[in-house]
């Protein structure tokens, strides 16, 4: 399924020459007339999409209503059009976290190439979200015991260290390793810290 732009732009014009651009190019096109409107219609976060906003859109304007939708949780790319943009607009933008600020009447291939990228980021976001998603609920069933040896082994404990620690045998530690290696579904001990890392279990180490 082609990817979506939600596109917020109170000119009717001008919503149906950039519509046209992007629908050209293979995207889908989910319009709104107003800051209002997407708002009380916040776009899903699943799937590839972006958001191109018209930064004079009136009412809340651009900036703020950026402002708004990162308030409102939406974690969507952002690409501003802007007839007429100052400085101070443009980096209030970009600092906010703004994919792209484009100058109105924007060239086709700029506009696309940005769109592309925006739509890219996302689509990796996706994928690291999707990883954390089932790496976490891959740790939640490991057993008690289980958890133990994971937080122990990525903090570099050899087994026969672990097993003092707990209690226990290096034989059984060795046991509880391979379950919590096959349970994450992960290969290496490297790959067992990195994922630890990635899951805010472990800080990274300093370089």
């Amino acid at each position: 399924m082609s990817a979506v732009v939600h596109l917020v732009d109170s000119d009717a014009a001008s919503q149906a020459r950039i519509s046209r651009v992007l629908q050209a190019s293979g995207f889908r096109i989910q319009a709104y007339r107003s800051a209002e409107e997407i708002l009380d219609h916040l776009p899903d976060g699943n799937g590839e999409s972006c958001i191109v906003i018209d930064a004079q859109i009136p009412g809340v304007g651009g900036p703020d209503l950026f402002d708004r939708l990162i308030a409102a949780g939406s974690t969507l790319p952002v690409i501003f059009l802007a007839g007429i943009a100052d400085i101070r607009t443009t980096v209030r933008a970009i600092k906010a976290g703004a994919e792209d600020f484009l100058p109105k009447p924007v060239r086709r291939t700029e506009f696309i190439e940005a769109v592309n990228q925006a739509i890219a980021r996302r689509r990796i976001a996706n994928e690291q979200d999707s990883w954390v998603r089932q790496r976490a609920a891959r740790l939640r069933h490991l057993t008690p015991r289980e958890r133990e040896v994971f937080d122990l082994v990525v903090r570099g404990r050899l087994n026969k260290q672990i097993a003092f620690e707990l209690g226990t045998t290096e034989r059984t530690v060795k046991a509880h390793r391979h379950k919590v290696m096959e349970k994450m579904e992960i290969r290496s001990v490297a790959e067992l810290a990195s994922c630890a890392e990635r899951l805010g279990l472990l800080r990274p180490a300093s370089t």
